[in-house]
């Protein structure tokens, strides 16, 4: 038995994961498969003198698993063109069917409802109490 560790950058969620399982299970002498979407790798053991690692390779870059993955730029500039104003984290999508940009922002006020909007994680206070001391 042989082992190879490879980096598949595009099986990012649990489902990948799944199907690199069936992929690579299906093929004749590949007995054990370890995926990782947290880590993009997979550790595959398999029989050398059924299988070898290039057939291996080949079958992930066919399903399109080795490619490397394209990551947007952010850009932090204003959306007009007044410079007085703060540039921000801007996240921007083009979609094709649109044809267009869509921007997407939001500002936080305070610092205590870092993951805001989500409900039960502002400031706990009791109500109706007064502080004595």
């Amino acid at each position: 038995m042989e082992t190879i560790i490879l980096d598949v950058p595009t099986m990012y969620g649990d489902h990948h994961v799944l199907e690199v399982r069936r992929i690579l299970l299906e093929m004749p002498g590949i007995t054990e498969v370890y995926a990782s979407s947290c880590f993009g790798t997979i550790e595959i053991s398999f029989d050398p003198t059924v299988l070898d690692a290039d057939a291996i390779k080949t079958t992930l870059q066919q399903a399109g698993y080795t490619e490397t993955m394209a990551i947007p730029v952010e850009s932090a500039t204003t959306t007009n063109n007044d410079s007085s104003s703060p540039p921000y984290f801007r996240h921007t999508i083009a979609y094709k069917q649109t044809g267009s940009t869509i921007n997407f922002e939001q500002h936080v006020p305070s610092a205590a409802h870092a993951l805001w909007p989500c409900p039960g994680l502002g400031r706990v206070s009791k109500t109706g109490e007064t502080d004595h001391a």
